[in-house]
């Protein structure tokens, strides 16, 4: 029995593991086609980046998966480290969180009367930034903006995954590679990782605007690992029954936190035009609706004029009467 599909053209491999996205931005290099738009945005008045670390040591972790009875682990090739996140629910204490925890000298953050900080929503979609209050009048006299500092506290829980590549000397004497992995518990929220680190931040006029200065903050946090000593026989133990593993690991946890002082504004910028995506062709439908309205600016109006509509005829031409031949018939106008 012959088949069409010839065997070289099936693979079972996944060729492409990564991908690359489609923003619909085009510019061909011509000047002309970039134009001034107004949008509404929020602008950075004042920004501090901080970094932290923290060390935490582990003892005994299990890693799976056993290597069997009278295996040893005569190389490491590579210790990777990543913060731990469940996508089925975002509310898992194991997932690594970077919760900050900030107050503020010289200025205040605006409450609602029930001792509530107002938060207004952020670039991020979410109420993420808080509103803050400063008297700025002596400094406003100079043109100037007014400091205020803060005291941060980042308290840190969650878990980490930490992968081992090792290289496996079996009982047979045949050796094998064995990625060996564990969910590493690093902090709990009944006991979390504390972090304090103080800052000062520039505010301007909150009376010189329409609308009060927003503080924002943000963290990041990322995780590097070894073994505790640097030694396989005395870090990693081998249960020579069942080829349960245990490591000694000694976590480092690096913290990226940023802070800014934002107030909303209107600003110019230069466009070259909306993204336009290329659709994907659909063989059912031949028009599709618009996604965004055209513009309304009189610069983006068609230059060109439009058709001239008819004008009724308040007089005949000459011409017309003398190609007229007379019928015989006349008619009597009121």
């Amino acid at each position: 029995m012959n088949s069409d599909i010839k065997s070289e053209s099936i693979s079972l491999s996944i060729t492409d593991r990564c991908c690359t996205g489609t923003t619909g931005c085009t510019f061909d290099g011509t000047l002309r086609n970039v134009k001034s738009e107004p949008i509404f945005i929020q602008k950075v008045y004042d920004a501090i980046l901080v970094n932290l670390q923290a060390l935490s040591t582990v003892n005994n972790q299990i890693f799976t998966p056993n290597l069997g009875a009278n295996a040893r682990i005569i190389q490491v090739l590579n210790i990777r480290c990543r913060k731990f996140f469940n996508p089925e629910n975002i509310f898992d204490p194991r997932n690594l969180v970077v919760t900050p925890e900030t107050t503020l000298s010289g200025g205040s953050f605006v409450r609602d009367g029930k001792c509530n900080p107002v938060e207004v929503v952020g670039p991020d979609g979410t109420a993420s930034e808080k509103i803050i209050f400063v008297d700025t009048t002596e400094c406003d006299a100079e043109g100037k903006g007014t400091p205020v500092f803060g005291t941060q506290k980042i308290r840190i829980t969650g878990n980490v995954v930490v992968e081992i590549d090792v290289v496996v000397l079996a009982a047979n004497n045949r050796r094998r590679t064995v990625t060996l992995t564990s969910n590493v518990p690093i902090a709990t929220v009944q006991n979390p990782i504390i972090l304090t680190n103080f800052f000062e931040l520039c505010v301007p006029s909150v009376f010189n605007s329409a609308f009060f200065p927003r503080f924002a903050e943000f963290c990041n946090i990322s995780c590097e690992t070894r073994l505790a000593t640097n030694n396989i026989t005395r870090d990693i133990r081998i249960n020579p029954e069942t080829g349960q593993v245990r490591v000694d690991l000694l976590i480092a946890l690096c913290v990226s936190c940023e802070k800014k002082i934002i107030v909303p504004v209107q600003l110019c910028v230069l466009s070259t035009g909306f993204p336009e995506l290329s659709p994907v062709v659909s063989p059912i439908c031949t028009t599709f609706p618009t996604l965004f309205p055209k513009q309304i600016a009189d610069d983006s109006i068609d230059p060109d004029p439009p058709c001239p509509r008819p004008r009724p005829r308040l007089s005949i031409d000459p011409d017309e009467l003398i190609d007229n031949e007379f019928d015989g018939n006349y008619e009597t106008y009121e």
